[in-house]
């Protein structure tokens, strides 16, 4: 039965950036394991081809200096090249998890505890070789392995307190044809509230709901209407993962508007239902087809 490859590797690659020094080396087997899928064979041997990890590892080593951390990997031109090494260096160090932590040692150093450098290692090297694989994947074709589409129909409701706003926007998309995703609909599976936004963000869009259901101020200040911080942190999330042009917040009721968001657009979600032209044609800009037919009968 076709299963969510990407998804699965995700998942491991959270529990390798969580992990400790007793713990790195099964998400780090888990990575490798799961890369060389049989379906993913293909596309595993076309990156790999005529590759010489060791001439790669070698020519890196020749940059390491009296410094801690001071190595520098010498990366080819070629970006399918740089995924290819990627892969197989991947590999390697799952092979041999010590020598993961010597190799992120030497090229990923950050700070006195052993564990940064694998998390280092991580953050910069793993997660950003995932996202390109799969693009890569993504570009090569069809394959049996139930990638998520390039193009969701699926839209992300982040929002806070404000059930009514929630269930509002989520009926509008429905309506016009898009799947609303809310996050506490989602089963569990013992995941934490970011391992759930994580898996679940295999989206087209994200409406962002910002609505006073908090309050705060600078010390000393007056207290003034904000939005949650949970909200907060996934319209970064999505900004980061989808795009400023894929993110839609609506704005309900007076409250302080983030300083790092000045700037970029948001639509004010009024009483008398503008709000829902503004967020189609969000949509619409971001390649939903749109029943404008509908938009304007709700």
């Amino acid at each position: 039965m076709p299963h969510d490859i990407f998804s699965e590797i995700n998942n491991a690659v959270l529990d390798l950036q969580a992990s400790q020094l007793q713990t790195y080396e099964r998400p780090l087997r888990k990575v490798a394991q799961l890369l060389r899928n049989p379906e993913l064979e293909p596309y595993n041997a076309e990156l790999t081809v005529g590759l010489d990890l060791d001439a790669f590892i070698a020519e890196s080593e020749k940059s390491i200096g009296g410094m801690v951390g001071s190595g520098q990997l010498a990366w080819p031109v070629d970006a399918r090249q740089a995924l290819g090494l990627t892969l197989l260096l991947i590999e390697r160090l799952a092979a041999n998890p010590n020598d993961a932590i010597s190799f992120s040692h030497q090229f990923f150093h950050s700070g006195s505890k052993v564990i940064a450098g694998i998390h280092a290692l991580t953050g910069q090297l793993i997660i950003p070789f995932v996202r390109d694989y799969k693009s890569y994947v993504h570009s090569q074709g069809d394959t049996e392995v139930a990638l998520k589409p390039k193009f969701s129909r699926k839209v992300f409701i982040v929002h806070g307190h404000d059930d009514g706003a929630r269930e509002t926007v989520a009926r509008f998309l429905e309506r016009i044809g898009l799947e609303a995703v809310i996050l506490h609909e989602q089963a569990n599976q013992g995941r934490t509230v970011i391992e759930k936004v994580v898996a679940h963000s295999d989206v087209g869009f994200a409406v962002v709901l910002l609505t006073p259901d908090d309050e705060g101020c600078v010390r000393g200040g007056v207290p003034e209407p904000r939005a949650r911080q949970n909200v907060l942190l996934e319209l970064g999330y999505f900004i980061g993962r989808l795009g400023r042009e894929k993110v839609c917040a609506l704005k309900r009721g007076t409250l302080e508007i983030p300083s790092d968001f000045a700037g970029v657009v948001w639509e004010t979600m009024d009483s008398n239902g503008g709000w829902k032209q503004a967020l189609a044609r969000e949509l619409e800009a971001a390649g939903h087809s749109i029943d404008w037919n509908k938009v304007m009968r709700m």
